[in-house]
């Protein structure tokens, strides 16, 4: 008997030292960022269920069935479908959406959609959401990506936004379409391409608003006849791809889920036009994701081969006159004219719009537009280009002279680009045309085309629509690259314009005598322009800008120290200076500054600055 207590009391004791180490329930510490992982973890970081979503399964003892037969337990947890609880809304959502993403079926996706959207947007006021509970978060982003993979096409990245029944794993959804909402002003939006798991690169942000709807890049197409398509047509590039925001507005959908044909309407939204909806009382914000859609557009574009191609060849063609709008014309928006530099393109703005367009207090305020145009031509010819399609805008836009924010453009240029910015604010008088003779351009022998393109490139009076212009590390007084080795070659491969060598050849042979020997030699290319003491620079520089134009001005210097004799590699800061100025910023940054963070917070500030009051007192003419 005794040796029999002594035999339990061991066993007691065993039993308890070993319980002490490891009991049935407890703790163990994982670590902050381990623990936080496994709180917020889903099936859209890890592509397994939320541990909150399987409570809903293990609370009714479908967790083994869900994992062997999940369809036959989404059913049972779906169960009549009605009066589901906002638990068991979210559960059916996310394990839906995870068994999409197993079977690859679209009807869980869409499904997830729906329950997704139940949840967000109850009709019963005792299933309001709490602000704060994260699955709102989640369940939005589960409608938006359920919309997006349910409606794409079989095959391909396309998603189909059209009307008709599309299966649920308990019915169908019927969905028609609010067409008038597939319109951008003259063009129909088309062809949907889900942008949301895209990997952006190139751009140091990526700017993205959290909201509702399936954020897709459109293609677009001009609809119909008349002046405003022609200017569409003309003005923005066939490639363009728009940001857009697709929402389908589900009509009693816990009725529906309950009866098993659930109701919606596809509505669609421009970012350019809209960053919210309303359903019911609520101001619900929009999914959009403008940075991936404009890097969906630059993959592979075309306007990078017009870099060194469009500096080579001179007649190599450009989009209408040059002059390219982003988007369709909006009344009462500031036009930011953007204007490149050498063997460059419109594409070297890119980080630069990516910032500003997507600003809270310049979007809806300005918009910007790209001038396109073949670098190696004389920079005259290349100012004319850029005058004429800025008239012709004008006049294309606003006949009647309604809009007073055309009347206040901005145009900034880089490098060359400054150059022609320059043109548009500068009186040059007979300037130019001395250069070529001293004899007054009516009195010469030529062609009636040929003094007609004389006239127009040689005599330059300021736009009086242009009231602020910004140069960004421009050669004002020439770039000191464009000067020997680098200048010969450049001279033997590149192609100047026919229609300018036949009026420069008929000028100099019918009037010997009269012309200058420069001007009958050789017609000089813009990199020629550019060579300091070229009697071009030297007569630009010469020439005031006009009073009234509010001038800044962004330097770019590789070195620290003084400024004098410093350089961006291409241009020195003594050339890119100028007096008098609104403002002078200075920026540690290679020639291509106009993508670096500080110059473009430098052009955030001076826009901001524009769009805050046109009723700025004019400034004093910078010498």
């Amino acid at each position: 008997m005794r040796a029999r207590s002594w035999t339990l009391a061991l066993l007691l004791v065993v039993l308890s030292v070993g319980s002490a180490c490891s009991t049935p329930i407890g703790v163990v510490s994982a670590g902050r960022q381990a623990a936080y992982h496994e709180l917020t973890a889903s099936v859209l970081s890890t592509g397994k269920p939320s541990a909150v979503s399987l409570q809903v399964p293990r609370r009714v003892g479908l967790a083994e069935r869900l994992a062997e037969q999940p369809e036959e337990a989404l059913a049972e947890l779906r169960g009549s479908g009605e009066n589901l609880s906002r638990d068991r809304l979210y559960a059916l959502a996310e394990l839906s959406f995870a068994h999409g993403e197993q079977s690859g079926k679209r009807e869980y996706y869409l499904a997830a959609a729906v329950y997704a959207y139940a949840f967000l947007m109850p009709t019963r006021p005792s299933m309001g959401p709490t602000p704060i509970d994260p699955r709102n978060r989640l369940a939005a982003d589960l409608y938006n990506l359920g919309l997006s993979l349910g409606l794409r096409a079989p095959e391909g990245e396309d998603v189909i936004l059209e009307a008709g029944e599309r299966p649920l794993p308990f019915g169908r959804l019927e969905l028609t379409v609010d067409a008038e909402t597939f319109r951008w002003s003259v063009f129909r939006l088309s062809r949907f391409i889900a942008v949301s798991e895209f990997e952006v690169r190139g751009f140091r942000n990526r700017y993205r608003q959290a909201g509702l709807g399936a954020p897709l890049a459109a293609e677009v197409t001009p609809v119909g006849e008349g002046p405003a398509v022609e200017v569409a047509r003309k003005r923005i590039p066939p490639r363009i791809k728009v940001p857009v925001t697709a929402f389908v507005r589900l009509e009693s959908v816990e009725e529906g889920i309950a009866s098993g044909t659930v109701k919606g309407r596809i509505e669609l939204y421009p970012a350019d036009t809209a960053t919210s909806l309303d359903i019911g009382d609520l101001k619900v914000p929009l999914e959009l994701e403008p940075t991936a859609t404009l890097a969906y557009m630059l993959e592979g574009a075309p306007v990078w081969d017009l870099e060194i191609a469009g500096f080579l060849k001179a007649e190599r063609p450009v989009l209408g006159d040059g002059l390219v709008m982003m988007h369709p014309y909006r009344p009462g928006r500031i036009p930011v004219v953007l204007i490149h530099g050498t063997a460059s393109s419109p594409a070297r703005w890119a980080e630069m719009l990516n910032e500003l367009q997507n600003d809270p207090v310049l979007r809806g305020r300005v918009q910007f537009w790209l001038f396109m145009y073949n670098t190696s031509n004389p920079i005259l010819l290349s100012a004319k280009r850029l005058r004429d399609s800025l008239r012709q805008i004008l006049v294309d836009l606003d006949p009647d002279g309604k809009d007073p924010a055309l009347r206040h453009m901005v145009l900034m240029g880089h490098s060359q680009g400054g150059l022609l910015t320059r043109l548009m604010v500068t009186d040059s008088g007979n300037r130019f045309w001395d250069n070529v003779s001293k004899v007054p351009l009516s009195e010469l022998k030529v062609s009636p085309e040929t003094r007609e393109l004389l006239q127009t490139a040689m005599f330059f009076e300021p736009l009086p629509f242009v009231d602020t212009v910004v140069f960004i590390a421009t050669p004002h007084r020439g770039s000191f690259r464009a000067t020997g080795f680098v200048l010969n070659i450049i001279r033997r491969l590149v192609t100047l314009p026919i229609t300018v060598l036949r009026g420069i050849g008929e000028l100099a042979t019918q009037n010997p005598q009269l012309v200058s020997r420069d001007a009958m030699r050789r017609v000089p290319t813009a990199v020629d322009n550019m060579s300091p003491g070229q009697p071009f620079i030297r007569t630009l520089s010469a020439s005031p800008i006009a009073p009234g134009v509010h001038v800044y001005s962004i330097v770019a210097v590789l070195g620290e120290g003084p400024l004098t004799g410093q350089t961006d590699g291409v241009v020195r800061y003594d050339s890119a200076h100028l007096d008098g100025v609104g403002s002078e910023k200075v920026v540690r940054s290679s020639h291509s500054t106009q993508g670096e963070p500080v110059t473009i917070e430098e052009v955030r500030r001076i826009l901001r600055e524009v769009v805050k009051g046109q009723e700025r007192p004019p400034p004093a003419a910078p010498r």
